[in-house]
């Protein structure tokens, strides 16, 4: 794996061509068709890339629900989730349609655009690793979009790596002993009365204390392992001093510098690690009316570990390998 970050020059193999597109992250891969039989030198390409750039991206790919998932099998196992919604493919567990989403406001009693606005209220709240509430999060994502809008609609990620590094040593040095509380349904706003949604939450809980600064499992790094849409609390610190740190990282963590934006189009392929990442779905679409159908295979993940070489622990519903 190429470690040079001084230049932005393409890495070459055979065939195969990345091409960086970001200071810190994301990278696009060209010269490899993801529905071939792909060889071991190919594979462990995209792997380094993965690991180096954090997000890859290919273009003008041809992937049904099968290469989709034969794909996703050469760098891990895939994901089986319990629950999908009617848009996702009834023969293919792996494979979640996220056009599921729009089902979801309607059977708690909302609107989507309401639904969505009270879960994403603010800017931070959008951004997310993926099933980050759980002990074992996914270890990386494999995004493929079908249909997507003529203008808006891109996806944004930010290298959570960099966003450690560029702490201060001081403020490094704090947060490494520092374990947070990550629960699913954090921050989101209740209706007036009774919120059926606010009563699911409540009976379906997941919940995991996981360090704050995570070391990567492949690449050895200290990741500043936050998001808004999960992390609830620092533990054994005051809520108002949980508070105040959580906005410094969280602002950290999304700084410019360290995201990079992706431009769908039929065909397109994100791959990106979860360990490493946070995204911001988006929400700039919702009000065009054109269609947006993407699909996602989710790797299965390990239990984060800190910087003192302690796991994550379960809090709640939830447990390493059980979907």
């Amino acid at each position: 794996m190429t470690t040079n970050t001084g230049t932005a020059q393409a890495e070459h193999l055979p065939r195969i061509e990345v091409k960086p597109v970001a200071g810190h992250i994301g990278a696009e891969i060209t010269g490899v068709d993801l529905a071939g039989d792909l060889d071991d030198a190919v594979v462990a390409a995209i792997r380094a890339a993965v690991l180096r750039w954090k997000v890859v991206f290919f273009r003008d790919q041809r992937l049904d629900h099968t290469g989709h998932v034969a794909f996703a099998r050469r760098f891990g196992e895939p994901v089986v989730l319990r629950k999908r919604g009617s848009a996702s493919p009834p023969d293919h567990p792996e494979v979640e349609t996220t056009a599921d989403r729009l089902e979801l406001g309607g059977k708690f009693g909302m609107e989507h655009d309401e639904w969505l606005q009270r879960r994403r209220h603010t800017l931070l709240r959008g951004w997310h690793c993926d099933h980050g509430a759980r002990i074992d999060p996914p270890a990386a994502t494999i995004l493929r979009a079908e249909t997507v809008p003529p203008y808006g609609g891109d996806t944004t990620w930010s290298n959570l790596a960099a966003a450690y590094a560029g702490l201060s040593a001081p403020v490094r040095e704090f947060v490494d002993g520092l374990r947070a509380e990550h629960r699913l349904g954090v921050g989101y706003q209740s209706r007036p009365g009774d919120d059926s949604y606010v009563r699911h939450l409540l009976d379906h809980q997941v919940a995991s204390l996981h360090p704050l600064v995570r070391v990567h499992p492949e690449t050895g790094e200290r990741i500043l392992y936050v998001n808004g849409y999960y992390v609830e609390r620092v533990a054994d610190l005051s809520r108002p001093e949980s508070t105040a740190i959580l906005d410094l990282l969280l602002e950290q963590a999304v700084r410019p510098e360290y995201t990079v934006r992706f431009r769908w189009e039929p065909g397109s392929v994100a791959f990106w690690d979860n360990r490493a990442t946070i995204h911001l779905a988006p929400s700039d679409n919702a009000h065009l009316g054109f269609p947006r159908t993407m699909h996602r295979v989710m790797l299965t993940g390990d239990v984060p570990v800190g910087v003192d070489g302690k796991p994550s622990e379960p809090i709640t519903g939830t447990a390493p390998g059980r979907w």
